[in-house]
Formats: C-alpha cells, structure tokens, sequence
C-alpha cells in the first residue's frame, strides 16, 4: 500500500469515526432531553450510586468528555457538591470503556457496511422526518452509529493492508512502552477524543502491526490524554470546578501509573481470566478487557483515598470568597470549654452579621458583585456555624447554656437569609432601569439609619422599625400610583415592588438577629454576675 492511500485511509477512517462520534452523541443528547441533569444531580446521594450514574450516563451518551463537561458545569453552578462529582468523574471512566467493547466484539468481527449503510439511511430518514423531534434526535444518533462503524472499518481495512508488507518499528523495554503510551495521549490531545485513539490502537493491534503490550500503552496514554477535556471545561471555572477537574486529572493519572506498572503482569493475569471464562482471543478483545481491568482497579485504589484527596483538594484552588469565609473565632479547641465555645461563637456571630448588613446595604446601593461575594460568603459561614454548634451540643453542657444554642443557630439563620433576600431584591432590581423619586430616597435614607442600629458592634441595641416600615409604605404606594398612571411599566413596577419587598424583609431579619444576640449577651453577662 502506499504512503499517501496509508495517510488518506488512516484520516478518513478517524475522521469518519468522529464524524459518527459527534452525531451519535449530540443524537442521543437531545434524545434524553434534561434526563442527563436530572440522573446526575438525583442520583448522586453515595459513592456507589455517583460512580453507577457517571458509568451509565457514559454508556448511554457514548461520551466520557461530555459527562466529564457537564459534570464540572454543574459544580460550577452549585448543583453538585465536589464529593458527589468525583465518583460521577471516576464512573465516567468505567463507562467510557463500553466502547471499547463496541469496537472489539461488533467493529472488528462483522462485515459492517452489511449493517451501518442502511443504519445510515433509516437514521436519516428519522432525521428528515422529525426534525426538531426526539425522533429526529434518535435518528441522527442512528445515522451517527453506522457512520461511526464505517470508519472503524475502513480504519481496519487501511492496516490489514499495510500488515503484508509494513511493519512499525518495535520499541523495545520501558522507553518503547513510554513512546507508545505518550503516543496515545498525543492522539488523544489533537483528535479530542480518546475513542478514536482507542479504535487507531485495536486496529493496529488487530492487524498484527504493534504486538498486545505495545497497544496496551497507546490504551493507557489515551486514558490519560482524555483529561485534557477538564481542564479545558476548568478554565475560569468555580474553585470546586477546579477542584473536580483536578480529581479527574489526578484518577486518571494514578490509573495510568499502576497499570503501567502492572502491565505484563497485568496482560499475563487477564489472559489467564479470558481462558478461564472462554473469552475472544482475538487482540482487540483483550485490549477492552485491559482497558476495563484497569479503570475498575482505579475505583479500588481511589475508594479508601476518596476521603482524604477531597480533604486535600479542599485546600487547595481556595478564592477569597473561600478564605474569607473561613470561620476566625471558632476552633476545635475550644469545644472541651463550653464558656469559651459559646464566646467564640459569639464572635463568630458578630462577623456574620456585620458580612449580612453589609450585603443588605450593597443590595440597597445597587453594587451586584460586592453583594454576590458577600451572600456568599454568608451562606459559607453560615454552614460553618451550624456545624460548630452541633458538635458543641454533643459535647455536653450547662443546660442554660444548652438552651441558648438554638438561639444562636437561629441568628445565623437570619443573618444568612438577610444576604439572601439582599441578593434577590438586586436581582429584581436589574430587570428594570434606575427609578428614582423622593420617596425611593427616603426609604433608602430609614433604612440606612435603621442598619446602624443593627451592627452586632453598636453600643446603642435600641431599635425602632416605625420609621423604616412608614417609608416603605410610601414607596410602595408611590410604585403602585406610577404603574396605575403609567409613569412606571407594569413590568418595571412589578420588579420594583419585589426589590422592596425583599429589602423590607432583608431587614427584618437582620433586626431579629439583633434582638436574639442582645439577648444571649444579656443572659451570658447576668450568668458572669451570678458567678462571681
């Protein structure tokens, strides 16, 4: 065969593949509709059921760097904590080596143009006639199934003709095995897809071309070249997206190392379980089964070290939301002193609060990013509070002390809803332009002068809502006078009631926070007096 029909067969082979990659996984993408969201975000409640959930959605969509990027978006958005997504990451590379299988037991043993040519034309028959359908979404994942199987058989034709006459040079010990394993990775990195350096390396293996270990490697850097895709969907990326993506990088890398490391101890062991069970002999099935045997023996490596690399990787990608909402004042060393611990909480306290009024007044001064980092930082703390005071009720204490605890759990509560509510009311106000009248200035003026009150830091703990409730009365009616004549869009005026709405109970929060902290101080000072 010649060099350019070996060039021309060996990039029409993968481009084909790909090209029926890409169909079939976008086909069967828009076929599932939301179910990708809905399996990953409900079905991630333990390590078994994430890891079953990242395998399967894999199988199902036919595609580990699609579930990898979606995986990373939804911690992104915070619809998946990083405990959660790491064992969807690690099933996802259990379920990518489905198609392995898929190339070894139908790919390289079927006359395939006897069934992927009229997969071809009944997929696009579904296509023309249910355009925008689920119909026409499946039958362009049909289509993309026999383009998909054309390539990996013109691939197969390309090396069984150059095998007569051709061989590749054959690398011999651990600098051969490296080639071939950077080899994979660089296959995987350019054509974005480890499936097609998977399909490259079975058929090259099959055609007698590279001997079993030395496909074995490509396998083994293929593995590793596909976290390129992470890193990729990481970039700009929330800390716990970095977080996830570094757990990706960090499995397959481990994976890669020990098998490499077991390699022929590893290929001597799985031929010994393919006799036993009478499996394929054939190169490529032994390949799939090396590839499969390999990722689980990944799962168990990680399983017991899961713990400990979330624990490490938390400490890690930290961004300044994260450091700042690291509590100050409360330490484990404490818990053994109830007095200390509830002093310590008590400051603690003080700096939620004076982060909530803060995000109270951003959202009442219209400054959306300030109040965004604030909220959440609140929401961080706020989790960080709760979880001190459990441990502190566990601990053992006064039972006046005790009863205090769902006091104080109760201000953190309202601290961290005030935030909340502060980000809702900005969010509303940006649905409408900038309205400003005497009686938007007031309200704004009362409160104002009301948070002054309200910092946890102030001598004066005397609070009056009379005047911040008025001025909101006669802003609201003020809204609902211009909606009526028309001064204020009906829309506009609707966002603009929410905001107010929302900053009123904003504050209202914030002043039973202050009421129930000036308690527990009052009850905490006449228990010194007591004392003495």
């Amino acid at each position: 065969m010649s060099t350019f029909a070996l060039i021309g067969g060996l990039a029409g082979g993968v481009g084909l593949f790909l090209l029926g990659m890409g169909l079939m996984t976008d086909g069967l993408r828009l076929a599932a509709g939301p179910a990708l969201e809905r399996i990953l975000a409900r079905s991630t409640q333990t390590r078994l059921r994430g890891l079953a959930s990242g395998a399967l959605v894999t199988v199902a969509v036919q595609s580990s760097s699609a579930v990898t990027v979606a995986t990373i978006g939804f911690v992104n958005a915070g619809l998946l904590s990083l405990g959660q997504a790491l064992w969807v990451l690690f099933g996802a590379n259990v379920g990518t080596t489905m198609t392995g299988w898929l190339v070894a037991l139908v790919g390289m043993k079927f006359k395939i143009d006897a069934f992927a040519l009229p997969l071809i034309g009944i997929g696009m028959l579904l296509r023309l006639t249910g355009d925008g359908s689920r119909r026409g979404a499946l039958g362009m994942a049909l289509a993309g199934f026999g383009v998909l199987f054309l390539g990996i058989d013109l691939l197969k034709d390309t090396f069984s003709g150059v095998a007569a006459d051709f061989t590749l040079p054959q690398w011999d010990g651990i600098a051969g095995v490296f080639a071939m394993v950077l080899i994979g990775i660089l296959m995987t990195v350019l054509m974005q897809a480890s499936a097609a350096a998977l399909v490259i390396a079975f058929s090259a293996a099959q055609s007698g071309l590279v001997s079993l270990e030395a496909a074995a490697a490509v396998v083994i850097g293929a593995n590793v070249g596909t976290t390129v895709t992470a890193v990729l969907a990481a970039i700009g990326a929330t800390s716990n997206a970095k977080r996830a993506a570094a757990a990706h990088i960090l499995f397959n890398v481990l994976t890669g190392v020990v098998a490499l490391l077991l390699l022929p101890w590893l290929l001597g062991f799985l031929g010994f379980v393919r006799e036993l069970l009478d499996l394929d002999a054939a190169p490529a099935a032994k390949l799939a089964l090396f590839h499969t045997a390999f990722n689980i023996l990944g799962v168990i490596l990680i399983w017991p070290l899961a713990g400990r690399l979330t624990d490490f990787l938390l400490r890690r990608f930290k961004s300044a939301e994260e450091d700042e909402a690291r509590p100050r004042y409360l330490d484990k060393t404490v818990l053994a002193v109830p007095a200390l611990a509830l002093d310590a909480l008590a400051r603690e306290l003080h700096r939620l609060g004076g982060i909530a009024l803060v995000t109270v007044r951003a959202a009442f001064a219209s400054t959306p990013p300030q109040l965004e980092r604030n909220r959440q930082i609140a929401d961080r703390l706020t989790i960080a509070i709760a979880d001190f005071i459990a441990q502190l009720n566990r601990g053992g204490m006064a039972q006046e002390s005790a009863q205090r605890l769902p006091q104080l759990l109760r201000v953190a509560r309202y601290y961290e809803t005030a935030a909340d509510l502060a980000t809702e009311a900005a969010a509303a106000l940006r649905e409408t332009e900038t309205y400003e009248t005497p009686a938007i200035a007031a309200f704004r003026d009362a409160a104002e002068a009301l948070l002054a009150r309200l910092d946890p830091g102030a001598s004066d703990g005397t609070v009056d809502l009379d005047p911040f409730e008025a001025a909101y009365q006669r802003h609201k009616a003020e809204l609902l006078e211009a909606g009526a004549q028309g001064r204020l869009g009906v829309a506009a005026m609707d966002a603009q009631l929410r905001a107010a709405s929302a900053l009123r109970r904003a504050v209202e929060q914030a002043t039973k926070a202050r009421y129930l902290l000036s308690a527990a101080a009052a009850s905490r000072n006449q228990e010194a007096d007591d004392g003495q």
